[in-house]
């Protein structure tokens, strides 16, 4: 389709969804760039779950490197924003450049994709107020303090944001991301 897909991660950023989503976009015909605080190689993990565990265990995963920094972003060359989880958003949320660029896709009327602990920066980019999310479960409080309303859904599209909840939610979320990508426009705010 030759659409231009930015994506967003970090050390710490989870390996699985960076790497799918690359191949997924690439499947498609759409450029991909990773966007991280420096240009370089990046140390990705993998979270998963492990009986009798209350949340997630986090292991060494593949390494990727990034295309370019955040702050060399400019939103007018891209399609759409997709925003990783992993523990990576933990401090991506705090780099204000990152949360002026969510806004402004979103500003701009965008595509805005998040999965994960990737919803953080959303919450923290101020564009969970009077929206639907879903996000990994332990995020839901942030979304709610945020002003938004938490679904249990594998993913949801709430205008030109969806949303996913895991890694494990990648049929539905990608399936409501690339149907949003083949529409004309997103829906107006």
């Amino acid at each position: 389709m030759n659409r231009k897909i930015l994506i967003v991660t970090g050390d710490g950023g989870e390996s699985y969804e960076t790497l799918y989503a690359v191949h997924r976009f690439q499947e498609e015909g759409d450029l991909t760039l990773i966007a991280a605080p420096t240009k370089r190689r990046l140390n990705l993990v993998m979270h998963d779950f492990e009986p009798g565990w209350d949340t997630y265990i986090e292991r060494p995963g593949y390494c990727l490197a990034s295309d370019l920094t955040i702050q060399e972003v400019v939103v007018e060359e891209y399609d759409a924003i997709l925003l990783l989880g992993g523990r990576a958003p933990e401090y991506l949320r705090n780099h204000a450049a990152l949360l002026e660029i969510v806004r402004e896709f979103d500003r701009q009327g965008k595509w805005v994709f998040a999965i994960c602990h990737g919803i953080q920066i959303l919450v923290t980019a101020g564009l969970a107020t009077n929206r639907t999310l879903t996000a990994y479960e332990h995020v839901r409080t942030e979304i709610e303090m945020g002003g938004g309303t938490y679904s249990t859904q594998q993913a949801v599209r709430d205008r030109n944001i969806v949303t996913g909840q895991t890694w494990q939610s990648h049929p539905e979320f990608y399936r409501e991301v690339f149907a949003c990508l083949n529409e004309a426009q997103p829906v107006e705010k």
